[in-house]
């Protein structure tokens, strides 16, 4: 009967045997049918972790997740918003989509008093005598925007 040699252990601290007992081979002439299990099987040890390490794990999973999260949020609610029809009336205009003049209040002139009692009545220059103009927050619809559609900057020049 022959034996073959030793083979080198495994030195690792994460795997671990209860039996330490060196592994080796043996050649008869006669094949054994019954296999016998090894009595014990390599396990895997928990890495130690402490609790600063398990703080930052944590905090960087929920900022990945805080960081995807909003702009699918967003992104839903904008389309849900898109499938609903809008009829809310504008505040600022009460759905008329004008705005009154705040230099000429309206009236589409302005005083001005010179002096010594002496007024002098001009063209308002803000609304070219209209004495309106058009609703900044509707844009002249009449319709009060949605949050989300408020974010678009339109430049009037």
């Amino acid at each position: 009967m022959s034996v073959a040699p030793s083979l080198p252990r495994l030195h690792s601290p994460f795997v671990s045997s209860s039996h330490h007992s060196k592994l080796s081979v043996s050649f008869s002439h006669k094949p054994s049918r019954i296999r016998t299990p090894p009595t014990s099987y390599p396990a895997i040890r928990a890495v130690d972790l402490d609790q600063n390490t398990v703080v930052a794990i944590s905090v960087g999973v929920a900022s990945i997740a805080v960081g995807i999260g909003i702009p699918v949020f967003y992104e839903t609610q904008i389309d849900n918003a898109a499938k609903r029809e809008n009829t809310q009336a504008c505040f600022p205009c009460n759905g008329s989509g004008a705005q009154k003049c705040r230099f000429c209040m309206g009236s589409g002139n302005v005083s001005v008093d010179l002096g010594a009692g002496e007024p002098e009545v001009s063209a308002c220059i803000n609304c070219e005598s209209r004495g309106s103009l058009t609703c900044t927050t509707c844009q002249g619809s009449g319709i009060q925007p949605r949050y989300l559609d408020r974010r678009e900057f339109k430049d009037d020049d």
